[in-house]
């Protein structure tokens, strides 16, 4: 499994260095489903316990289409292997008094206010865990 994260563009001076500063890990192991009916239940509700806090409280349960439909896979981990690139473009010395912009481009994730459905029935109101809502470190 690999997931990265990517924090900036990095422009350089010249296009061979372009690059971004990002955040990456590999992991390798062995995938088995998980069966156990309970086991499952709490892996999907801690998915969305950790997409946004409370939230699960709020919504029904799988049914028994969405849970027979829905993998829940349990990974024993072997290895792994981290790597993070961060800082300014890495230009060359020579490179250095050109006439070309050199920087970074942050990309950021930003949250904005809850927008309730079209269909929602009237009255109900956004509730705290959408109308809070706030990852850490944003």
């Amino acid at each position: 499994m690999t997931v990265t994260h990517v924090d900036a563009l990095v422009l350089a001076r010249s296009a061979f260095h372009h690059s971004m500063n990002y955040r990456s890990v590999v992991v390798f192991g062995t995938a088995t489903e998980v069966k156990d009916r309970e086991e499952k239940e709490r892996a999907l509700a801690s998915v969305v316990e950790h997409v946004v806090p409370g939230r699960s409280g709020h919504t029904r349960p799988p049914n028994d289409f969405e849970f027979r439909y829905t993998r829940v896979l349990a990974i024993d981990i072997e290895e792994a292997t981290a790597k993070v690139r961060t800082g300014p473009p890495n230009d060359d010395d020579e490179d250095l008094a050109l006439p070309h912009w050199a920087g970074l481009i942050p990309v950021k994730v930003c949250y904005g206010p809850p927008e309730s459905a079209e269909d929602l029935a009237p009255g109900i109101a956004v509730p705290g865990h959408a109308a809070q809502y706030r990852r850490p470190g944003g």
